[in-house]
């Protein structure tokens, strides 16, 4: 079954998952932030700001306007910073009336109260929400967009719903593996990212090459 799905967040990963959305043939609004952006995008059919050479396939639309991107929707894909999460929630909530799917494809801890995200969006948007489902992996962005064999998981505390967002994504090139263990997978995720910025401090300082001469 084809969904229409809202992102927000047209960065390079929201930008990549509207496009493995596409590809299965489910209808894409893409929402921005910066009109001027937004309208780049729809003009060169390309997010060239965060994803240069890369061509969007037919069904994404981005859009500017909060309202018109949520009309009618029933899934919600929230790819925005992780500070920015609850000021877009609270936009959300103001103009969603029914009950939503929410999926997070963020990774972070917010830094004053220490929350996970779906803790954050549970505080902003419970009364709105069917079922929060994060989508997490160790995957780039420029790789997805370029169709490059990724592997994700995405958890929730519904199994079901977190199979129907597995059927939304899966295809031949994005494979899309489920649990329950929510809490898991968003710790991971916001983990993994410290211990890459590490690996790139190494690297970049040689590390490896000063062990090896015997200077450490």
């Amino acid at each position: 079954m084809k969904e229409t799905v809202t992102i927000l967040g047209a960065g390079s990963w929201g930008t990549a998952l509207g496009m493995v959305l596409a590809d299965n043939g489910h209808t894409v609004r893409l929402w921005g932030h910066e009109e001027e952006h937004v309208a780049e995008i729809n003009r060169d059919k390309a997010n060239n700001r965060y994803l240069p050479g890369v061509e969007l396939p037919e069904g994404i639309t981005a859009y500017y306007d909060l309202e018109e991107a949520l009309e009618d929707v029933e899934t919600v894909v929230f790819a925005v910073p992780t500070k920015a999460f609850r000021e877009v929630a609270r936009r959300v909530k103001s103009i969603v009336k029914d009950k939503i799917t929410i999926v997070h494809v963020s990774k972070g801890i917010e830094p004053d109260s220490l929350l996970r995200i779906s803790e954050m969006l549970e505080e902003e948007i419970a009364d709105i929400t069917k079922d929060i489902i994060v989508l997490s992996g160790p995957s780039h962005a420029e790789e997805v967009s370029r169709r490059i064999p990724t592997t994700v998981t995405v958890a929730s505390k519904n199994m079901e719903a977190a199979q129907g967002i597995q059927d939304l994504f899966m295809n031949q090139n994005f494979r899309v593996y489920t649990n329950q263990d929510l809490v898991g997978v968003e710790i991971g995720g916001a983990l993994k990212n410290i211990i890459a910025l590490a690996a790139g401090i190494t690297d970049g300082l040689d590390v490896e090459g000063v062990v090896a001469d015997g200077h450490v």
